[in-house]
């Protein structure tokens, strides 16, 4: 395969000389004593949530704009953006005194949509994802004769986003062994490796992804720029489905890794540096903590010295609750259990018993959910506070070993979303019953216009929506679908064109809220 041809840019220099302090403060690299402790290596962060737009973005797009010829710089520039860039390019040209047009997906966080428009930058609301917003601003661009700053894939773009790189070398004197810095198009962490790996080549430069969002690491795999169908919406700052073609070529080159984390290790992530800052990260913000606390884990490596850059801090308050109540599974201290006892005198107490495991003080019981379902058994449904993942197989075989059936739901997205929030139980009417999970961009009107696309003649015999303040919405749909009508309710799936998961097989399902089987006696 022919690799992408590579432009003769002197990265190094284009960074010494880049304009950023107009706009941009240094801003501090600071020791994480708790994380730090608590996974066994140094962990510096650099604190990129400082800057006056509170994220890093600022740097790439004022030395974009600066180095614009004055005639065309006084027609102004356009861009598309999630919301970081988009207050970089806003604070840019309110400094430049330049007009400044937004494109934002609907799904943008409206802190960040307020942000802009406090700069005086003009905002268009457009589509659900970056690449909807990237579609419309070049088709504004055209029309309105404007110059449009890119957000990630641009030489100039790039070598302000370098400046980080050039920052935390000096500030610095200990031997760096890893620099952890999160990915969307590739443009902070393309800056970052330009300079690091020029002057300290030995310091490895490992991208973090969401695994959701991993244009960059899926295009490294296969050696050529791929594009996704979908990216997920929680991380709405590095949710791109194609990565740039010049910041593709420079990781290829200067990257040495990419690792994947979930939404629940961003989300301790944001707690991890709330409890060492008090400062409160985005999803996209935290990932490079993220990454470094998964790394470290995956890797058993001890006393070595990480550096993370900590990207961004805007973030809507009401996310905060999804945030907090997934984070103590992300740090794995929660861990999420279905147990069948039979359904006799002193199985319930025996079941306590056993599960408070002879602890001091007895186990942190942090969720408990029973429903009597029948004659012979009972399922419930329980939280845990554990110390750590290996404690979850210990429980387990704690309990099978006193004869009591255990699936350990940790992992289970259904259970963490759906099923602690549920009140019912089992049902005798619903027949032909499959169960559905569906994902969407929570913008207004969303949730109607799903129902709406429902076949009246399907009906819906279990439904659970929760508004958790992040960007995208999660359904948990039961529709008692006759077989001969599952063509239909195919066809249907492909129309409505949000990501779904057939959960019907789903084991939480069957044992709390799958349709129990009638007899005609």
């Amino acid at each position: 395969m022919k690799k992408t041809a590579a432009r003769k840019i002197d990265y190094l220099e284009r960074i010494l000389t880049a304009r950023v302090y107009d706009v941009a403060v240094e801003t501090p690299l600071e020791h994480a004593p708790l994380l730090s402790a608590r996974i066994g290596n140094r962990l510096m962060i650099k604190r990129e949530d400082m800057q006056p737009v509170f994220s890093f973005k600022l740097r790439g797009a004022y030395n974009k704009m600066v180095n614009l010829p004055v005639a065309v710089l006084k027609r102004g520039v356009i861009c598309s953006s999630a919301g970081n860039h988009a207050q970089g390019v806003a604070l840019s040209a309110q400094k430049l005194g330049c007009r400044a047009l937004i494109v934002m997906p609907v799904t943008t966080p409206k802190i960040k949509v307020d942000a802009v428009k406090a700069r005086g930058a003009e905002v268009v609301l457009f589509g659900d994802s970056y690449s909807d917003a990237y579609a419309h601003a070049r088709v504004l661009e055209k029309k309105h004769k404007l110059t449009f700053v890119h957000p990630y894939d641009d030489p100039d773009v790039i070598a302000g986003q370098g400046t980080i790189g050039m920052e935390i070398l000096r500030q610095t004197t200990r031997p760096i062994d890893a620099i952890f810095v999160a990915i969307g198009g590739g443009g902070l962490i393309s800056g970052i490796a330009s300079y690091v790996k020029r002057l300290k080549p030995g310091v490895r430069i490992i991208g973090v992804q969401p695994v959701d969002s991993d244009a960059m690491s899926r295009s490294l795999k296969a050696g050529r720029r791929i594009e996704l169908d979908h990216v997920g919406l929680f991380a709405d700052g590095v949710a791109v489905k194609l990565v740039g073609e010049e910041t593709f070529r420079i990781c290829r080159e200067l990257v040495d890794e990419i690792i994947l984390v979930d939404t629940d290790e961003i989300c301790a992530a944001i707690k991890d540096v709330f409890e060492e800052t008090r400062s409160i990260l985005e999803p996209a913000g935290a990932l490079a903590i993220a990454g470094a606390k998964a790394w470290a884990e995956r890797e058993g490596v001890r006393g070595k010295k990480f550096v993370a850059i900590a990207c961004g801090a805007n973030t809507n308050f009401d996310r905060l609750r999804f945030v907090a109540e997934r984070a103590e599974v992300g740090e794995h201290r929660e861990a999420l259990f279905a147990v069948t006892i039979p359904e006799r005198r002193g199985s319930f107490r025996r079941f306590c018993t056993t599960l408070d495991g002879g602890k001091a003080g007895g186990r942190n019981i942090t969720e408990f959910n029973y429903r009597m379902a029948g004659t012979e058994e009972a399922n419930i449904f329980v939280g845990v506070g554990v110390a750590s993942r290996r404690e979850n197989a210990q429980i387990v075989r704690t309990l099978k070993r006193e004869g009591f059936r255990t699936v350990d739901l940790s992992d289970d997205e259904v259970s963490k979303s759906h099923v602690r929030h549920l009140v019912g139980g089992h049902s005798t009417a619903a027949v032909n019953e499959i169960l559905y999970r569906f994902e969407f961009p929570e913008r207004p009107g969303a949730l109607m216009r799903f129902l709406s696309t429902l076949n009246p003649e399907w009906n819906i015999s279990l439904f659970h929506y929760r508004n958790h303040g992040a960007d995208y919405g999660s359904i948990l749909v039961g529709i008692q679908v006759p077989p001969r009508e599952m063509p239909q309710f195919r066809t249907f799936l492909k129309t409505l064109g949000y990501p779904h998961f057939d959960e019907t097989r789903n084991p939480v399902y069957r044992m709390f809220l799958g349709p129990v089987a009638t007899s005609s006696g």
